[in-house]
């Protein structure tokens, strides 16, 4: 690949994901996209540029963005912020949301599924109360095929042995032939939607929990901080915003303070009485 194309490339997804590779990624980048010119008769990477030149096929343009995006998750991961979720968050805004009983999630990023499930069964285990709420979990991710996975809710025996107890396998699975699939009850309140952190995304409506989680660390800071700071305007004032473990919100966004009680990237907005000043 030469140094030419593999810029090009970089610029590209830049501006249309907000994937920052930075340098020296060329076997990455060879690694995911020379299957994908291989199945367009291209002869390699030099040949995919070229099209992407062109702008005569934009489905190439989604095809390349789709197979640079990690979709990389599994049930329950990172144990704690679901523990934190379950003894912490939820208490608080169960008791807030007594009277309209409703609850709205995001988790953007859902890649195939396992997050929103696993909140989804989290809910039904420990919360039997809200059986008759109206819980919304609006599930979106930059890959149109994860999406149409997550959606199918079909998972190996690799992919249920990572963090699902057996015990949640066995009451909201069905053996299928290419493993097990998520049983229909469980996956009706959850919404799958296309989405680009980088556009719009006001038209979601506003949440009372936002999982953002294992994205941002691949962005820029100064993108970092769009996103946060457009993601607080999506939250209620009471609401929550959980990240990955290896994210933070210090130093890059002021609109977020420590939830209280948490050892967890878990914040709440700036200003929540619930909440702690982060140390600077």
């Amino acid at each position: 690949m030469s140094p030419e194309d593999y810029n090009y490339i970089t610029k590209f997804l830049l501006e249309t994901t907000g994937l920052s590779l930075g340098e020296n990624k060329e076997y990455l980048l060879e690694a995911r996209l020379i299957p994908l010119a291989q199945t367009h008769g291209m002869n390699g990477i030099q040949d995919l540029v070229l099209s992407l030149k062109s702008k005569k096929d934009p489905s190439l343009e989604k095809e390349i963005m789709e197979a640079m995006t990690t979709n990389e998750s599994s049930f329950f991961r990172d144990r704690r912020p679901f523990d934190e979720l379950k003894a912490n968050i939820l208490p608080e805004l169960i008791a807030e949301r007594k009277m309209t009983r409703k609850l709205r999630i995001w988790c953007s990023a859902c890649s195939h599924g396992q997050e929103p499930y696993s909140i989804m069964m989290l809910l039904r285990e420990n919360y039997p109360e809200l059986n008759d709420w109206n819980i919304q979990i609006i599930s979106t991710d930059l890959c149109k095929k994860a999406l149409e996975r997550a959606h199918e809710g079909v998972y190996s025996q690799f992919e249920v042995q990572r963090g699902l107890p057996v015990q949640l396998l066995m009451k909201y699975f069905d053996q299928c032939e290419q493993g097990w699939k998520i049983k229909p009850e469980l996956g009706a309140g959850i919404q799958w939607k296309h989405l680009n952190l980088l556009e719009d995304f006001r038209h979601l409506g506003i949440f009372d929990i936002v999982f953002c989680r294992n994205v941002l660390i691949y962005f820029k800071p100064e993108l970092k901080k769009n996103i946060l700071n457009r993601v607080s305007s999506q939250l209620n004032s009471s609401g929550t915003l959980l990240l990955g473990a290896a994210e933070t919100v210090l130093g890059i966004s002021d609109k977020y303070t420590k939830q209280t009680g948490c050892q967890s990237a878990i914040y709440k907005l700036a200003g929540n009485s619930l909440a702690n000043p982060i140390a600077r």
